[in-house]
């Protein structure tokens, strides 16, 4: 069977001339680990100036997690935080190529920075500091290692979500953001809250496969992690 390629969008570190470091592109190893073992084939994705160019070649983005937050200006925000990271020409590069990827009904899987920059795509904002902007807020950046789960997440009903996790209404996840997902764009469906009421995953069902999540879902350390993915890859499979 012929395995569809899954684009994977990289982080970045600027050169550093007095220390020896050469400007690299990186990317933690298991989001290409999980897409192979589910049946993808996981291809690095360099900033280009036109990120839309991938797209003839491939049958799934996943927008990866990173060091980085989304800059306010993408959904209305004129003041940043003083916590804010940029990372200006990443996130100008995911947005060209989420927003090229929903024009073409490519399956889109966003993980944690990636859940907030596709939800910015779909027309939503954020929350840019979870601590300073959400009163008795659970703990969001855990300090454990990613692959055990922090706090619990709500399952929305009736949502494709739920039919993965096979009717769970509660599920444990790990956590690793300050910034949240705010508002969903019209036609988004939330479908999972952490305690606290941070908007924890959405989904757009005019899509043949368009999701979110802001627990880092590549680890497998929830139930839904692994049927999440596989749904994801096999929605890509059918563009083949």
């Amino acid at each position: 069977m012929q395995k569809p390629l899954i684009g994977l969008t990289l982080d970045y570190l600027d050169a550093i001339p007095a220390e020896g470091r050469a400007a690299r592109y990186f990317l933690l190893r298991p989001y290409a680990d999980v897409i192979e073992r589910l049946g993808g084939l996981p291809v690095a994705l360099p900033y280009g100036a036109d990120a839309a160019a991938y797209l003839p070649h491939l049958q799934g983005i996943v927008i990866t997690g990173g060091a980085c937050d989304v800059p306010p200006a993408y959904y209305g925000d004129t003041a940043s935080h003083p916590s804010m990271s940029l990372k200006e020409n990443r996130s100008a590069f995911e947005l060209h190529l989420a927003k090229a990827a929903l024009d073409h009904n490519i399956p889109i899987l966003g993980i944690c920075g990636g859940h907030q920059l596709l939800a910015v795509a779909l027309g939503g904002t954020l929350i840019q500091d979870i601590n300073d902007q959400v009163p008795g807020s659970i703990e969001h950046l855990q300090s454990r290692p990613r692959k055990f789960p922090c706090h619990a997440i709500q399952v929305q009903s009736k949502t494709r979500l739920s039919a993965l996790a096979q009717g769970r209404e509660t599920l444990y996840v790990n956590s690793v953001h300050h910034q949240a997902v705010k508002t969903v764009g019209a036609g988004t469906i939330i479908n999972a809250i952490a305690p606290d009421g941070i908007i924890e995953g959405f989904e757009h069902p005019d899509y043949r496969f368009c999701m979110g999540v802001q627990w880092h879902a590549e680890y497998g350390s929830s139930e839904v992690d692994d049927p999440l993915i596989q749904a994801f890859i096999d929605a890509a499979r059918t563009t083949l």
